[in-house]
């Protein structure tokens, strides 16, 4: 998917949009005939949406299909671990080979904090301690490639404990890198202007958000 045209964006953003109204309807409708119609309007908005991102509409129906109830934007919760040296934690994912900041979807049942702590233990195999909350970003506002999902994105500071073993699945390699000589990025994880602004941010006590 190319970010680089804005009508293509504002497509994508109105095929989104389109597809959290079917998917409040269907959590509170109670009626057959209603429920008929936000189905169809589901549809329409998958087959939109795999237009858009050149996917087939089976796969775009197949990743909301765990979607229900009133429609809300997906919490992706990520670290920011710096060593004294100043060099930033880095993931490499098994996904695309690219790297990112531990991290993923938040899971139910823990904090925010929590589920920051827990995927860079996973990921990295670092146990750290959560100082703070350094940014609460809307993607949508930043220079991420699109997604068919809305996301924010919180991002806290981890402090080291100890290192251990990585124990997760979803990550090949970890390691420090110098913010002058970061490998290539998983760029709908995390942008390179992103990790500069948490290190200005580390520094001082301000939260970014938008």
């Amino acid at each position: 998917m190319s970010s680089e045209n804005p009508s293509f964006t504002r497509r994508l953003e109105q095929a989104r949009r389109l597809l959290a109204l079917a998917q409040t309807g269907l959590h509170y409708t109670t009626g057959i005939f209603d429920k008929e119609r936000y189905d169809e309007i589901a549809t329409i908005a998958h087959e939109q949406i795999a237009e858009i991102a050149s996917m087939e509409t089976g796969k775009v129906a197949e990743l909301f299909a765990f979607e229900s109830g009133y429609a809300n934007p997906k919490l992706d919760v990520r670290c920011a671990v710096f060593n004294e040296a100043g060099q930033i934690l880095l993931v490499q994912e098994a996904a695309d080979g690219l790297w990112s900041l531990p991290g993923g979807w938040a899971d139910v049942g823990l904090s925010p904090a929590e589920n920051a702590a827990k995927e860079v233990r996973e990921e990295s195999g670092y146990t750290v301690e959560i100082v703070r909350l350094l940014a609460a970003w809307d993607t949508a506002k930043h220079c991420h490639p699109p997604s068919v999902f809305h996301i924010w994105k919180l991002v806290f500071l981890g402090k080291v404990l100890h290192a251990g073993e990585k124990i997760g699945e979803e990550t090949d390699a970890v390691g420090f890198f110098s913010l002058n000589d970061l490998p290539a990025l998983s760029l709908g994880r995390i942008m390179p202007g992103q990790i500069r602004r948490l290190d200005e941010l580390r520094r001082g006590a301000d939260v970014d958000f938008d």
